[in-house]
């Protein structure tokens, strides 16, 4: 089974935020693949179906993002999945500007908490990763205190500009469960 955590914090107060892309793209998948509806499952929400004959599983950790790693316990203990092949994370990430994106195989966390939390639990760097850009379009504007940033609302344009990006997701993350992260940085990421 190929897993997508989108990383995010619970609460209406969050959903529009910069922090929060990674559910937005989960939303997107679970409506355009058909997926069961979302359910609790331990500290997540997860949605899960089959995009042709691949099984997803769809998951929004309900810890806040500082604790994201800890819906990943039950996985590490299945005998058939592992994390360098089955799991790919998406996250914001305040270094790229809106309307970008970059796939990676592995990588540190790059000071993201959610990514770190996913790192500790997993012990490894070894997992793909979709980072959606949240940073300023204007290379002049300065973000100021990261966390006030982040937990922002994102401007009509700039919600726009990230919302067009999602038949691309789409795409890009139905190739990843079916040929993995590398062709999929080699067709995306030269776009970006």
């Amino acid at each position: 089974m190929k897993v997508f955590l989108g990383l995010g914090n619970p609460g209406k107060e969050y959903a529009n935020t910069r922090h929060n892309v990674g559910w937005w793209v989960l939303d997107h998948l679970a409506d355009v693949w058909r997926l069961d509806g979302w359910r609790k499952d331990g500290e997540a929400l997860t949605s899960s179906g089959s995009v042709g004959a691949i099984k997803v599983r769809l998951v929004k950790p309900q810890t806040f993002m500082n604790l994201s790693g800890a819906v990943l316990k039950p996985w590490l203990r299945r005998p058939f999945w592992a994390a360098a092949t089955d799991l790919l994370v998406i996250s914001d990430e305040v270094q790229l500007p809106v309307g970008t994106y970059r796939f990676r195989a592995r990588g540190s966390a790059g000071g993201h908490n959610g990514l770190k939390s996913i790192e500790q639990a997993l012990g490894s760097q070894e997992y793909a990763r979709l980072r959606i850009g949240v940073g300023p379009s204007d290379p002049q504007r300065r973000v100021g205190d990261l966390a006030e940033f982040v937990l922002g609302e994102f401007g009509k344009q700039e919600a726009a500009d990230t919302r067009a990006l999602l038949p691309t997701f789409e795409t890009a993350l139905q190739q990843w469960a079916k040929d993995g992260i590398g062709p999929v940085m080699n067709t995306f990421n030269s776009t970006t």
